[in-house]
């Protein structure tokens, strides 16, 4: 396999064991418009909002370049990316993907909500993975528990990405975003 074709994709601004890992584990010969869109802005640390159909890549099209990103400024411990879903089975569904994705920067994702075992749980906040998936009302949840510290979990957060946005528009589930957003930022000093 060879790096994508164009001498000028965005691919090529992605750090490098990422692009090594694109083509040589997934096989990639190129990225698909989406994605060669939103590398510059995410890695440039700008809000985006990635549109494509079903299946048309939009979760490479955030995780590529927030994974790169971590790769460079290395972080430290602590999820770095939050994905944020409306239901427990898209995070379901979604988690091998992630820790696929997450796996070709060496890192891991992490799945919590009420189907998670309270012994996973407890594993994740001795090490946390790099990505951790929740529903929004399974964040409150880790925001408000006595044994957890919001600003030391958090402390390390970079990214996050909102799956599925539309299904908190026009209802309370907006409303609890919105305030866990600013509670977020609040907790990471932004």
């Amino acid at each position: 396999m060879t790096a994508p074709k164009t001498a000028h994709s965005a691919y090529f601004s992605l750090h490098p064991q990422l692009q090594k890992n694109i083509v040589q584990q997934l096989g990639w010969r190129s990225l698909r418009p989406v994605q060669e869109a939103s590398i510059p802005p995410l890695l440039q640390g700008h809000d985006a909002v990635i549109l494509a159909p079903t299946a048309g890549g939009k979760t490479e099209s955030a995780l590529f370049p927030l994974l790169s990103r971590v790769l460079e400024d290395n972080p430290g411990e602590g999820p770095n990316i939050l994905y944020l879903c409306p239901l427990k089975a898209l995070i379901n569904n979604l988690l091998p993907r992630l820790q696929e994705l997450a796996r070709l920067a060496s890192r891991d994702a992490f799945a919590w909500h009420g189907e998670v075992s309270q012994s996973a749980r407890s594993g994740f906040l001795k090490e946390p993975q790099t990505i951790l998936l929740t529903t929004p009302e399974s964040l409150q949840v880790i925001l408000t528990r006595k044994n957890i510290d919001p600003k030391e979990l958090f402390g390390q957060l970079q990214a996050v990405i909102i799956d599925e946005v539309h299904a908190f528009c026009g209802d309370d589930r907006g409303d609890q975003l919105s305030a866990l957003l600013h509670q977020l930022d609040h907790y990471t000093g932004r």
